[in-house]
C-alpha cells in the first residue's frame, strides 16, 4: 500500500502484509513528521458529504505535470546568429541535396528528424555524463532530477528508452515508480521499449540477470565510457530478436 505523508507529499510505500490491524503511526524519512496511517478516510464514512461535514472538494489538489526537461547540449557561437528563414532554408536546402542514404542518423539507422527518444532516471553524480554523451550519439534525451519529473515523462512522451540506476530518488522511491510505469505497459508498448539498469555491482551484459530483473540490458557504472556503443549493441541484438514479429506488423526497429 501507498501512504502519502500530509507535510511534504512524500509517498511510502508499505508492506500490507505488515500492516497492523488498528491505526498505527510512521515516520516520514524526508521531514521527519508523523503520519497517521491506517485511520478510516472521509470516503469510507458514509454519508459524511451528504450531512454537510466536509466539502466534496476538501484536499482535492491538482498538480501540473512536471516532466523531465529536454537535455541541451551547449554550443559555443562562434558567428552572429542567424535568423529563424535562414535557419530553415539552409537545414531544408541540405536536406534536398543530400542523398536518401544519408538522411539517417549514422549511429543509430533511423531519420534524423526521428531521433530516439530517452529517459535518464541516475544519480547525480553521473546525470551529465550519460545525458551528454547519449545527446552526442543522437539521441533526443530527458533528465530527471526526482521520481515527479520521471513518472510524468513516461506518461507524456512515446519514449525508446529508459535508463534507471536503482539508487534514483531513494527518498521517493524512485526505482519502484519508474519500473511500475514499465511493468503496467501493454506488451505491444513495453517492446517498443528499451529498459536499462545501470549498476554499481552488477556485470555488463549479463543476459542472465538482465531477465531476473525485468530489464533488457545491465551496464556497470565502471563502463559509462562506453555506455552509447554497449547500447548500440544490445540494441541491434534486440532488433534482430523481433525482426520479422515488426515486419509482420508493419513497424519499424527500435
Amino acid at each position: 500500500m501507498i501512504i502519502v505523508c500530509q507535510k511534504c507529499d512524500s509517498r511510502l510505500q508499505v508492506d500490507e502484509a505488515k500492516v497492523p490491524a488498528r491505526p498505527f503511526v510512521l515516520r516520514c524519512p524526508k521531514c521527519n513528521s508523523s503520519i497517521d496511517a491506517g485511520l478510516p478516510t472521509v470516503a469510507s464514512e458514509p454519508g459524511a458529504v451528504a450531512a454537510g461535514e466536509i466539502s466534496s472538494s476538501d484536499n482535492v489538489r491538482f498538480e501540473e505535470p512536471n516532466p523531465a526537461p529536454l537535455f541541451q547540449v551547449d554550443q559555443k557561437v562562434e558567428a552572429a546568429p542567424e535568423s529563424p528563414i535562414e535557419r530553415l532554408n539552409e537545414l531544408l536546402s541540405g536536406l534536398v541535396n543530400q542523398p536518401v542514404t544519408a538522411r539517417r542518423n549514422a549511429s543509430t539507422g533511423r531519420p534524423v528528424w526521428d531521433p530516439r527518444k530517452a529517459l535518464i532516471c541516475v544519480t547525480e553524480e553521473h546525470r551529465e555524463d550519460i545525458a551528454r554523451a547519449l545527446s552526442e550519439a543522437g539521441y533526443q534525451v530527458f533528465v530527471a532530477t526526482d521520481t515527479r519529473q520521471a513518472v510524468d515523462r513516461m506518461r507524456e512522451n512515446l519514449l525508446d528508452l529508459v535508463l534507471l540506476d536503482p539508487r534514483f530518488d531513494p527518498v521517493e522511491q524512485g526505482p519502484v515508480f519508474v519500473t511500475r510505469e514499465i511493468s503496467i505497459l501493454r506488451p505491444s508498448q513495453r517492446r517498443r521499449l528499451f529498459f536499462v539498469m545501470l549498476s554499481p555491482s552488477l556485470r555488463t551484459m549479463d543476459n542472465h540477470t538482465a531477465f531476473l530483473n525485468n530489464v533488457n540490458a545491465i551496464i556497470n557504472v565502471n563502463e559509462l565510457a562506453d555506455l552509447p556503443k554497449i547500447i548500440e549493441q544490445r540494441l541491434r541484438a534486440y532488433n534482430e530478436l523481433y525482426k520479422e514479429f515488426n515486419e509482420a506488423l508493419g513497424v519499424p526497429a527500435l
